[in-house]
């Protein structure tokens, strides 16, 4: 794989292009492995870049490197994650391509993109305050105010309008019996790779009409008894839907506590008294790899036995291209097809390590 990815470098002269293009053709590779493979290095090489990079302050050795990468590539269930400082000498050590005299910029982030959400709460914050700070000290630079006026914020990987959205293609997603399996969704290009696409009010909004619209098209009526929200966001997604589809229906909370191991259900969620074998909506804002939407279908199944849930979804990642042919292209494919969902919505696609709601619901 390194002789691959060194090919690769040699084709596009850029380390990202040619892990990008990796991860394309194998999506089992995680992102720190890619780098890696492009850069032609195995992993006691890159520990000696890695401590190259820190004048030899560090003695890092291959086995760490494994480390890392069987947690990036394992989701986390074995290995161990990079901290920030190590993503930060890391995405540098890349950076230099195979020979190590090139200075092309890695994003941190983006080394993890598609474990971003395991990592500690600690380190989340400090990438994203890293990749914030960064983009902006670019955008300085590349842009300069003109003369005699003042210099606006840089924006950062936002999508300002609904207008700014990707393409429109249709998926086949699970449906209910003899229902419309069609779903007209949209991409959610990232202008800034490696880093959290920030969407504004006018593109949740746009997000949510998408939903409505693939209810109203399911090929049948669609009455539920609740529509529950996961986490904030999910709440305000299920809050609109219960307003301006379901009638006003009731709505649930599920307040989901995620550790680098495990998620539990908080007590400030809320269950709404519904009546026996009821039909629920499950409203989330994001679908990845943790399996959300299974461990929140079986709670909802012990509070409700019987019950039949439908999957309403902002965003889902793709394991590649975001305009994607199949439903097994997301991410989260088999989740959902194992969370024995009666039908799914999917506003739109999104690319690692996904998208904020706007003023950062959680």
């Amino acid at each position: 794989m390194a002789r691959i990815g060194n090919e690769l470098w040699l084709e596009t002269g850029s380390v990202k292009k040619a892990a990008t293009e990796l991860m394309r053709r194998y999506p089992t590779i995680c992102s720190l492995q890619a780098h890696r493979y492009a850069c032609g290095l195995s992993q006691d090489q890159a520990a000696v870049r890695y401590n190259q990079m820190t004048g030899h302050q560090t003695s890092l050795g291959g086995t760490s490197i494994n480390a890392w990468e069987t947690w990036a590539r394992e989701r986390g269930r074995a290995g161990s994650a990079p901290g920030f400082t190590s993503l930060l000498i890391l995405a540098a050590a890349y950076g230099g391509g195979p020979a190590g005299v090139v200075e092309e910029d890695i994003s941190p982030g983006h080394l993890v993109a598609e474990a971003y959400e395991r990592l500690a709460v600690e380190d989340q914050l400090a990438l994203k305050r890293y990749s914030t700070i960064h983009s902006a000290s670019q955008a300085d630079t590349t842009a300069p105010a003109a003369e005699g006026q003042e210099a606006e914020p840089a924006a950062i990987a936002t999508v300002a309008d609904p207008g700014t959205i990707g393409k429109n293609f249709i998926i086949t997603a699970p449906t209910v019996e003899y229902g419309n399996p069609d779903r007209f969704v949209y991409s959610l290009p990232n202008p800034a790779p490696g880093q959290l696409l920030n969407l504004d009010w006018a593109s949740f909004g746009n997000g949510i009409e998408r939903l409505i619209h693939q209810i109203k098209n399911l090929g049948r009526r669609t009455d539920v008894d609740a529509c529950f929200g996961i986490n904030e966001a999910g709440l305000v997604m299920a809050t609109f839907l219960a307003s301006a589809q379901f009638g006003r229906c009731p709505i649930g909370y599920l307040k989901c506590n995620k550790s680098r191991e495990f998620i539990s259900l908080d007590q400030a969620s809320i269950f709404p008294e519904l009546p026996d074998a009821p039909d629920i909506v499950l409203c989330d804002f994001e679908v990845k790899h943790a399996d959300v939407v299974g461990f929140i279908s079986r709670e909802i199944r012990n509070q409700y036995p019987g019950a039949q849930i439908y999957f309403a979804v902002f965003g889902a990642m793709t394991k590649g291209k975001l305009e994607v042919d199949n439903f097994d292209d997301l991410t989260g494919a088999s989740i959902m097809r194992a969370a024995n969902i009666k039908a799914v919505f999917v506003a739109a696609t999104m690319s690692p390590p996904g998208i904020e709601p706007p003023l950062e619901l959680r």
